[in-house]
């Protein structure tokens, strides 16, 4: 994979982050170029396995998930951008600030995350994080993680 492509399919986020089904938030990743900013996508079906008890008889994404979509994509995006070897590199979340739920996310949306960073200092990441669905706001997040190497934790 080429550290300027602008886009990521799903067999390459794997190679980009940890994560599988069924807790695998982001499908594909648009408009990556470096670590400053991209776009994910999850597209969020009836077939969640979070929605029979999330809740019964009217699914909703839970939150918390948004968040998580939002991290994943965040943590794509700084090991795509990353210089030197990152086959044992994974993004650990530290914190999440000013989380804001503004509304639920049902099946059949697709839920766009934009993904900002802020700043970093050293293996210490900030990101905004912005999901949408038909280009209304849903939920918004500060997000902070670490860099580590696999078996540093």
């Amino acid at each position: 994979m080429t550290k300027n492509k602008k886009s990521i399919n799903s067999k390459e986020i794997h190679d980009l982050i940890p994560h599988r089904y069924p807790f695998l938030l982001v499908d594909r990743i648009e408009d990556i170029t470096d670590t400053s900013n991209c776009v994910g996508i999850k597209n969020v079906t009836i077939n969640e396995p979070f929605f029979p008890g999330h809740f019964p008889g009217h699914p909703i994404m839970p939150g918390v998930l948004i968040i998580e979509a939002m991290a994943q994509t965040a943590s794509a995006l700084v090991v795509h951008g990353y210089d030197g070897d990152t086959n044992d590199l994974s993004v650990y979340l530290m914190k999440v600030d000013n989380a804001k739920f503004r509304k639920p996310v049902l099946p059949g949306d697709q839920l766009i995350m934009k993904i900002t960073k802020e700043k970093n200092k050293g293996d210490i990441w900030q990101f905004n994080g912005k999901a949408y669905v038909n280009e209304n706001l849903v939920s918004e997040a500060i997000i902070t993680a670490m860099v580590m190497r696999l078996g540093e934790v």
